[in-house]
């Protein structure tokens, strides 16, 4: 089962999703590049900030999800977007930066892609993307123990899950392609508030294609249950919920 993307549920702690490509960002030394690409736009927001950082570019947002491009369309005036996956997609010319956030992580196998990403820059240009580095935290490893339960097992065994890789891994495919490479990691504790705060973040990324593959009659007995454990795993502070958060952060200038 395809699953979909709900861009309002996405923005949901917005600021907290936003940091790491605000700090990505701030890695990439370009100057006054003429074309500059969002690869997994989203709903636009943080595509708006590349338009605020290099006002005279060209400026293209792609993303899979018919819905995410609407809404970036829709509150996000002055940037093209377009529907596009980034496993097929190719450059009408050569970009001067590359910018994927939180994306790759749903392409398998997506160390092989590298080596076209790095084409799709001209010579001196900047590839710059960002995916999480939390998959083995609660936040995953619940969802994936309760779907491997019954009786939700055989609704979820071929959902997408996200993978990705460390720092060091991305810093030697690019490496050995020529590019310069900053890689590096950060762990952010997010303070979450609001009923359930953890699942309400979740549940627009990395679960909802799960939560999409049940059928009516079974998810709502899985979310009570995965609400529960995840309630159990990060417990409510007088401050709020932390959730630990890592990220794995890539910047490369392809080679001259």
């Amino acid at each position: 089962m395809a699953h979909t993307w709900d861009p309002d549920r996405y923005l949901t702690y917005a600021d907290e999703r936003g940091r790491p490509f605000v700090e990505l960002l701030a890695r990439v030394p370009a100057a006054a590049p003429e074309r500059v690409v969002d690869l997994g736009c989203g709903p636009g927001n943080l595509t708006a900030l590349l338009g605020e950082r290099w006002p005279d570019a060209s400026l293209l947002g792609v993303d899979a999800s018919p819905e995410m491009v609407a809404a970036a369309r829709r509150d996000v005036p002055g940037i093209a977007f377009e529907v596009g996956d980034l496993r097929d997609w190719r450059p009408e010319a050569p970009v001067d930066v590359l910018v994927s956030n939180a994306t790759l992580q749903w392409v398998p196998g997506h160390l092989d892609l590298l080596p076209r990403l790095v084409d799709a820059v001209r010579p001196g240009g900047w590839l710059a993307f960002q995916v999480p580095g939390n998959f083995e935290e609660p936040s995953h490893t619940i969802r994936r123990d309760l779907a491997d339960e019954e009786p939700y097992r055989a609704h979820t065994r071929e959902v997408a899950v996200p993978q990705a890789h460390g720092p060091e891994v991305y810093l030697e495919a690019l490496a050995s392609l020529g590019c310069g490479v900053d890689a590096w990691e950060t762990t952010y504790l997010h303070v979450l508030t609001g009923p359930d705060p953890v699942f309400t973040w979740v549940s627009g990324t990395g679960a909802r294609p799960t939560l999409q593959a049940l059928p009516d009659d079974l998810r709502e007995g899985f979310e009570a249950e995965f609400r529960a454990r995840l309630a159990a795993a990060y417990p409510t502070r007088p401050w709020g919920v932390v959730l630990p958060f890592r990220r794995v952060f890539v910047v490369a200038q392809v080679p001259a």
